[in-house]
């Protein structure tokens, strides 16, 4: 896949939170206040997601150019810290193509969460408002919700575009957070 001149992203507000997520890159979604946060917030970790791709051989766009192809209002699951709702491109039929990278990707989020579990103590430093769970439960959650998704899809509740973005988004994210609390 050559490597995009832009970003493209996609907006999901909610009434507290926004989602800005890349939406070729699965697991590359950033949530803050407004959205010119959770663009920053997304280019802030464009290294940390880089590194992600680089594990199947995917270069992410270098620029900070960023195309906005859609919005969507969020719900409450939004304002919780999770991207909720599909959007209209999401909805349509990939191509072979598409879906390969897609799922070229989302197993990238996977084996960088695995090998994060693996090298990370099971007990986590306390996030900052004093929670938050060890690493082996984090790792069940993430394993326990992948069936969920999975569920959703198959059954056609959710696009495999969406499923994609959800999956890697909740990977990258948990992955990301035994990082900083390692």
């Amino acid at each position: 896949m050559p490597t995009p001149r832009e970003l493209k992203v996609v907006i999901e507000v909610g009434q507290k939170k926004v989602f800005a997520s890349a939406i070729h890159y699965p697991g590359w979604a950033r949530s803050a206040k407004t959205e010119t946060l959770a663009l920053e917030q997304l280019l802030a970790y464009r290294n940390r997601y880089a590194a992600i791709a680089s594990l199947v051989d995917v270069q992410i766009p270098s620029t900070n150019k960023i195309t906005i192809v859609e919005r969507v209002t969020g719900n409450a699951t939004t304002d919780f810290g999770a991207p909720a709702i599909p959007t209209q491109g999401e909805s349509k039929v990939l191509s072979h193509a598409q879906q390969s990278t897609l799922d070229l990707l989302v197993g990238a989020c996977q084996l960088a969460f695995d090998r994060v579990v693996a090298g990370a103590p099971e007990t986590l430093r306390k996030g900052p408002r004093g929670g938050g769970r060890e690493t082996s439960k984090i790792a069940t959650h993430v394993a326990d919700v992948a069936k969920v998704y999975e569920h959703k899809c198959a059954k056609g509740e959710w696009s495999p575009a969406y499923t994609a973005r959800r999956f890697g988004w909740h990977l990258a994210d948990h992955l990301w957070e035994i990082e900083d609390r390692s």
